[in-house]
């Protein structure tokens, strides 16, 4: 469980990373840390990659439907253009922004800013997923959310791609994608063999 820490004695900025596989409620987590800082009167600004319009164009909306507004952006770039004079940025689906994400996310941290980064940890084949490494690397506060595995009911940190399709991006929900644990998971490999 994150604590969100009491600071006096001035501002200061941090990243927060939360991540998991599909299903597992990063973007849930995200949206209610995010209306608590709203709550406690703090300027929050929040992006999402303008290429993710699988709920809303500019919403972001979790897979049980909570939803709050955000900004669609091209590039990582771009926030930092957009996030002045705030205390919180909110930044959703990481692992789609460019590879100038980590040093956005650092040079707002370092201008005092709470930095709450939502993102999965590794794509269908298990492997690190776009910038997510990276960011985990300078977060200064990390939460691994879990799914339940679709299979078996343990918890699930692998996001299972059922669609037979190449490439490492494929936008989908529970039409192309479901969690499973690590056992069911490569379970898959074996039946290739």
């Amino acid at each position: 469980m994150f604590i969100e820490p009491n600071l006096s004695g001035g501002r200061r900025g941090w990243i927060e990373v939360i991540c998991g596989s599909m299903f597992s409620g990063k973007t849930e987590e995200l949206i209610r840390r995010l209306k608590r800082a709203k709550i406690a009167n703090l300027k929050v600004e929040i992006f999402k990659p303008s290429v993710d319009t699988r709920y809303d164009d500019q919403n972001i909306v979790s897979h049980d439907e909570k939803a709050i507004l955000s900004t669609p952006v091209d590039n990582s770039q771009t926030i930092l253009l957009m996030a002045s004079d705030v205390d919180v940025v909110g930044i959703d689906e990481a692992q789609f922004f460019d590879d100038q994400l980590p040093a956005v996310c650092e040079e707002l941290a370092k201008q005092g800013i709470r930095v709450i980064v939502a993102g999965l940890d590794m794509d269908y084949l298990g492997k690190p997923f776009g910038q997510m490494p990276f960011l985990l690397a300078k977060a200064d506060y990390i939460t691994k959310l879990h799914a339940i595995c679709v299979k078996c009911g343990n918890i699930a940190s692998y996001s299972f791609r059922k669609a037979l399709l190449e490439g490492q991006v494929l936008l989908g929900e529970t039409d192309a994608y479901e969690p499973r644990c690590r056992t069911c998971y490569h379970e898959k490999e074996q039946s290739l063999i």
